[in-house]
């Protein structure tokens, strides 16, 4: 079991306390509210002179284009950090932050400015070459003991002009341009630097993926999972550790159904069991992209139709998420019976309620790990779909 999650006995603990005195519905709230392990925080900052494209990849991180409702850099420069929570994952939150090089404001200022102590992380953008403030900039953060990136933004424009000379050759030209990149921060006094060549109009190519597992892996264990899930679903290596990632929670939600399946009160267990089990399904549903906007924007940015994108997917969950659904797949995987059979168990003291504890145990792992198959499969379709086009 994952660190940081509780044990059968941990959750009946629990559970135990927020029984006293307290009607169904209250007690259904209080549960809901202590099974939601997902309320970490997760803030990336992102930094660069101004024109960098800092906004543009603040947008596409969040599956958002620059025309879109809540995208960044729509009305002006930014002037101040600038906090854009993810759409889908508000935990997730970037942060825009001011343009450095613009004030003569040493790198040591600027972070006191931008209160650099609040974020996980810093993204450090240049669209042409690293300058002397990128690396200060850098250094800063090092003492201070956070994590940063070098990416070169922009690369679809360093591309599409080197397309215009005689002899082009894509991977010729992504080398010299990360060799340049590097020679120049190495100039500077930076040794061994890495730098991510990115385009926030094409994620799926050139060093995004790499940007990605890189974070993923340098951040504490309890904050991989909260990055990797607002990820962009763009490749199929992210949707493969999304479904790992997703996987490993199943355990946990089972156990809490299986908990509070324990105590003998009438609809407990199936109110609690509805309400986890549509945002926990939900959550599937967004992480594999597999709703509308997401299906309308990887159509666009891949030229697939959406209609051929929608027709890769074969799972009936591949629609809204509802309690109904929840209801009927309960009862399919545990043979139509599961309410009256959990509250008749629940009632026969010490065994039926290890019984009824069992048995909702099995039936919602058993359920979430069909789902989050298809759900998976049906995402891994669309994504073969689509990048047959790329």
């Amino acid at each position: 079991m994952d660190e940081g999650y509780c044990t059968l006995e941990d959750e009946l603990r629990e559970i135990g306390k927020v029984m006293e005195n307290e009607t169904l519905t209250s007690v259904v709230a209080k549960i809901e509210d202590y099974c939601q392990h997902d309320n970490l925080v997760l803030n990336i900052a992102i930094t660069g002179e101004s024109g960098s494209g800092k906004s543009t990849f603040v947008n596409a991180f969040r599956g958002l284009g620059d025309e879109d409702e809540g995208a960044a850099g729509m009305f002006e420069t930014t002037m101040k950090p600038t906090e854009y929570p993810h759409p889908k994952y508000p935990k997730v939150k970037l942060w825009d932050l001011p343009g450095i090089g613009t004030d003569n404001v040493k790198a040591d200022e600027y972070l006191q400015k931008v209160k650099f102590q609040s974020y996980d992380f810093f993204i450090i953008i240049a669209s042409e070459r690293f300058k002397i403030i990128n690396v200060q900039l850098a250094t800063e953060i090092k003492r201070m003991k956070k994590n940063f990136y070098f990416v070169r933004s922009k690369i679809d424009n360093s591309i599409q002009a080197a397309q215009r000379k005689k002899g082009f050759d894509m991977d010729k030209t992504l080398r010299i341009i990360r060799q340049d990149c590097i020679k120049g921060l190495q100039d500077i006094g930076v040794e061994s630097p890495t730098v991510f060549l990115i385009s926030s109009f094409d994620l799926q190519l050139y060093d995004f993926p790499l940007l990605e597992e890189t974070m993923e892996k340098e951040l504490p264990k309890e904050k991989r999972r909260v990055l990797l899930l607002s990820l962009p679903n763009i490749t199929l290596a992210i949707n493969q550790r999304k479904k790992e990632a997703l996987q490993a929670n199943i355990s946990r939600v089972a156990s809490q159904s299986g908990a509070v399946a324990t105590v003998p009160i009438p609809g407990l267990s199936i109110a609690l069991d509805v309400n986890i089990l549509v945002k926990e399904l939900t959550n599937y549903y967004q992480a594999f992209g597999l709703d509308n906007k997401s299906l309308k924007d990887l159509s666009d940015k891949t030229h697939v139709p959406l209609e051929e994108l929608k027709a890769v997917l074969k799972s009936p969950l591949n629609k809204e998420i509802s309690a109904d659904m929840v209801i009927k797949l309960l009862t399919t995987y545990s043979g139509g019976t599961l309410k009256g059979l959990l509250y008749w168990v629940s009632t026969i003291p010490v065994i039926g309620s290890m019984t009824a504890g069992r048995l909702a145990y099995s039936t919602t792992k058993d359920m979430l790990s069909h789902c989050l198959n298809e759900l998976a499969d049906n995402a891994q379709n669309v994504l073969e779909r689509a990048l047959k086009e790329v």
